[in-house]
């Protein structure tokens, strides 16, 4: 039988990781710790194995955002990476390479959550052909979804 491995990191690719092993449950959690460490309406983690997370190139920084709590991302890019407690590892799901298969099967602190939060994907679809056009002209220096032998320091701006 295989070991399932599987990749991340943050946007500039300074931070890597590599997993060995099964992920625990996904989740979102809507603490406001967690909305402002992502920037954003909730946090999307999910468990690592204990003894499974490799960092291959840098390791993230922390910010102790509580007495247990530390939290992990990218000191040169920023990118949200880690909430780490004393139960263990989480990783944030929009870190991986492929996140195809880790929906959110449970939501955390749930009272806490954005009123608005559970009607958004009702919203109106932007659909203008003309913008998307410009969207697929954009350079995008930030690591792709995958390993890469090298990678410059500062992605491809350099």
């Amino acid at each position: 039988m295989t070991e399932t491995v599987r990749t991340g990191g943050c946007q500039c690719g300074a931070v890597r990781f590599r997993i060995k092993g099964a992920l625990g449950r996904p989740s979102i959690c809507h603490c406001r710790m967690c909305q402002k460490q992502f920037g954003s309406f909730f946090g999307a983690l999910v468990t690592a194995p204990s003894d499974g997370v490799e960092w291959t190139r840098e390791e993230p920084s922390y910010f102790q955002s509580s007495v247990n709590i530390d939290r992990g991302f990218c000191a040169r890019c920023g990118t949200p990476l880690t909430y780490r407690q004393p139960g263990g590892l989480e990783i944030a799901i929009g870190a991986f390479d492929d996140r195809s298969d880790l929906a959110p099967q449970i939501q955390v602190n749930y009272a806490a959550r954005l009123p608005w939060v559970e009607t958004i994907f009702g919203a109106p679809v932007h659909d203008d052909p003309d913008f998307y056009a410009r969207q697929e002209q954009i350079i995008s220096f930030q690591h792709p979804d995958h390993e890469t032998a090298n990678w410059p320091q500062q992605g491809l701006k350099l």
